[in-house]
């Protein structure tokens, strides 16, 4: 969330910055709004000060000219205030609606056609066959269920089997290892979470279509994001916290998933999947660098397993609603023969600590400031599995499981049919 008076000194400023995300915004109606707030909290404030003065002059019992008098400006005053509840209640669901601005560093572009390649590491494997679709290695070694998952919960959802299962407990396994050994506090949060915590990351109101929620309020997280971040809203830290970084692992939750087709297929696009997810709170002075950090945390699970991957700087049309600058790191997938989103690693400025009210103090005695919050996937689960499926796979129908892994597997060394 932006501060209103950010909006009232600039509003230009934010309606650019809207407009080169392909978003809107509602400035105009916001502004308007908070004019006649401003003037009817005026207007009430005149109202208590003659109430005082009135007050002030009664002796003993009023007169009846002064009951009239002060019953006038009581009912004044109610009402001023009843509307002024209003008023204000009205600017601050406005406010939920401005996206956030874009760093000036961000590149512009209508979509994913402009992003920016800024890295890639590693070379695609090359195979003296014709490599198969993750779908096709799973379904051959037993490994994907896909039809029994659709009887039990629909489409888009999945069952991992027997070796297949193991491999993804291990995966996640090694991811949060990684990040702990990049100083993560690992974090076991609640998968259901209220409605403020999802407005405090920005899932809503925005995305509330997207999400599934319970009958008692209470919503299924998107993303570990959502928990993590608002352990610390309403709290006022101290700089010496910070950084703070915590890595946590959860299913996910989101109820669009993508339309059914070829780029949809197999175990891609689901209502339901693993995600390790890295969060950070920091000074806004150090939050670009901290991108930077963080999206080398991403990239380093990538390199110890061997995948070729590519970075990308997302232009203005691809940023995101609440997005202040952003990576994507894609892992390549040889068998569909095309790149495949695993991390997105996002720094948002003070936009969520606004919204979930966290601050810090940067020195003792000074004013409280609020921090700049990142988060990253290290890695989203099912598309780095299907990458290691495709990359290590062998003209003999067996897949290689990565060395780094294989501890995890008490030794396994390659996921055959059963």
């Amino acid at each position: 969330m932006l501060p209103i008076q950010r909006i009232r000194d600039d509003p230009d400023s934010v309606r650019e910055g809207a407009r080169r995300k392909g978003e809107s915004a509602p400035i105009d109606e916001l502004l308007a709004v908070d004019a006649d707030a401003r003037s009817l909290r005026t207007e009430v404030e005149q109202a208590r000060a003659e109430q005082r003065v009135e007050s002030a002059a009664v002796r003993g019992k009023p007169s009846d000219d002064q009951r009239v008098v002060l019953t006038a400006l009581k009912q004044r005053i109610q009402e001023g205030e009843t509307r002024l509840a209003e008023l204000e209640q009205r600017v601050e669901a406005l406010l939920l609606e401005v996206p956030n601005p874009p760093h000036e560093s961000v590149p512009d572009g209508a979509g994913p056609e402009d992003n920016v390649v800024a890295r890639t590491w590693g070379n695609p494997p090359i195979f003296g066959f014709d490599p198969l679709p993750h779908y096709e290695i799973g379904e051959r070694l037993g490994v994907f269920d896909f039809e029994r998952a659709v009887k039990v919960s629909g489409s888009r959802f999945v069952v991992l089997r027997g070796d297949g299962a193991r491999l993804q407990r291990a995966l996640t396994s090694f991811m949060l290892d990684v990040a702990r050994e990049h100083g993560y506090t690992e974090i076991a949060p609640p998968f259901l979470v209220r409605r403020e915590a999802m407005i405090g990351t920005a899932q809503l109101p925005k995305f509330e279509d997207e999400a599934y929620h319970a009958d008692d309020g209470l919503f299924l997280i998107p993303t570990a994001e959502v928990p993590v971040t608002n352990l610390y809203s309403g709290e006022i830290l101290e700089a010496a916290q910070l950084p703070i970084t915590h890595v946590a692992l959860t299913p996910c939750w989101r109820r669009e998933a993508g339309a059914a087709g070829k780029d949809t297929r197999g175990y891609i696009r689901l209502h339901q999947f693993e995600k390790v997810e890295m969060v950070r709170f920091t000074t806004p002075e150090t939050s670009l660098d901290e991108l930077e950090l963080i999206t080398s945390h991403a990239e380093h699970v990538l390199q110890r397993l061997g995948l070729h991957y590519r970075v990308l700087l997302m232009c203005t049309g691809d940023l995101g609603f609440a997005q202040w600058k952003k990576y994507d790191v894609e892992v390549w997938a040889p068998g569909l023969q095309q790149w495949l989103e695993v991390s997105s690693c996002s720094v948002f400025a003070d936009f969520q600590a606004r919204r979930a009210n966290i601050r810090y103090r940067p020195a003792p005695g000074e004013k409280p400031r609020h921090v700049h919050t990142l988060n990253g996937s290290g890695l989203g689960v099912p598309r780095t599995f299907d990458a290691i499926l495709e990359t290590y796979q062998q003209e003999d129908g067996t897949v290689v499981i990565p060395e780094p892994l294989r501890t995890y597997l008490g030794g396994l060394e390659r996921l055959t049919a059963p």
